[in-house]
């Protein structure tokens, strides 16, 4: 068992984002393929606890480089308060050869930067024949870690956004975002909107990442031609989701589990509002040109095939670089054997 921590896996990370898109671009095709096992993830949640949860992705990626994984990740959104991260997860790999577990891995920033890099690619395939202006602001709804990445894999797949609006229902916050903005990328003009509406209406192109747990908003203060990257999935009103012409990762998985998209469904019976899946766009099964007049909106609902692959990178590079923790004999003195073949 090689166990990897956070700094190990921060580490792999950090070396190349666009490897990481480029790993979340494989899972997206080995979905569209039929080439994925993606089970529907379970809730774990607690008696008269309506805002806490732990979620289980188990998923199964074939094609080149096959990887079977589960990831528990916990959501505590008051942890917010006490100035611990809201999230937190470990992501288990298991060997497609013999089932036995050969790695465990931190999982939050597996988490987060596959979460930022799929809202990253799906900006850039929708806004791919946009004029540039609609591709050079940004507006970041939520100032927490997942928007902080979407920016990092935006800056990537958007090599001309120069300006960033943000708002937050914390404004210190926001103001302390702004601030490791500013440090971190000082090429990039930031402010700070005055309230959803003018945040939402700021750019063409909008992160929603919250912690709401019901729709609290809708797209119309929105510009026309925006594109709403819907990472949270319960911010937008079912009429807004309606309206919409609406992308999604899978539209089974999305379409559950009190997501606005699910609470549309519930409102109209069926899913005929849901246009494409991100998979199709990718593989140009189907296209989707710019629309100035349209509302666009991405809902990922994450799949778990995305951590798998991401994680089996990681998993990689961190045996060829001699990273972690190696527990000989997790399971058994005989465990060993098998060590190195999490996807062969």
């Amino acid at each position: 068992m090689l166990i990897l921590r956070h700094s190990d896996v921060t580490t792999v990370l950090d070396s190349s984002d666009e490897a990481v898109c480029q790993a979340i671009r494989t899972a997206y095709v080995a979905h569209c393929r039929r080439e994925t096992s993606v089970p529907h993830s379970v809730f774990l949640r607690f008696p008269n606890d309506t805002s806490n949860r732990i979620i289980a992705l188990p998923a199964y990626v074939g094609g080149d480089r096959p990887v079977a994984s589960l990831k528990w990740i916990a959501s505590f959104p008051g942890n917010i308060q006490h100035d611990q991260e809201r999230a937190s997860a470990a992501i288990l790999l298991n060997s497609v050869v013999d089932g036995t577990p050969v790695a465990l891995l931190e999982g939050s920033v597996i988490s987060a930067r596959r979460t930022a890099a799929s809202a990253a690619i799906a900006a850039a395939v929708l806004t791919a024949d946009a004029p540039d202006y609609v591709r050079a602001g940004v507006s970041l709804i939520g100032c927490g870690v997942i928007n902080h990445e979407v920016l990092r894999f935006l800056r990537g797949q958007l090599p001309r956004l120069r300006r960033v609006t943000l708002f937050d229902l914390d404004a210190d916050r926001a103001r302390a975002f702004a601030g490791r903005v500013a440090d971190q990328w000082p090429d990039l003009e930031v402010d700070i909107g005055g309230g959803i509406d003018a945040a939402l209406a700021a750019h063409r192109i909008v992160s929603i990442a919250t912690t709401a747990a019901t729709p609290h908003t809708s797209t119309e203060p929105c510009q026309p031609g925006t594109v709403l990257l819907h990472l949270s999935l319960r911010d937008l009103t079912p009429e807004s989701i309606l309206a919409a012409t609406n992308v999604v990762d899978d539209a089974d998985h999305v379409c559950r589990a009190g997501t606005s998209l699910d609470l549309a469904q519930q409102a109209v019976g069926h899913r005929g509002f849901i246009t494409a899946e991100i998979g199709d766009l990718l593989t140009e099964r189907a296209s989707l040109p710019y629309d100035p007049t349209a509302t666009v909106v991405f809902s990922p609902f994450g799949l778990g095939a995305l951590d798998a692959t991401l994680a089996a990178h990681v998993y990689d590079t961190a045996t060829e670089l001699d990273f972690g923790v190696r527990v000989a004999d997790f399971l058994s003195d005989r465990s060993s054997r098998r060590e190195g073949n999490v996807g062969r």
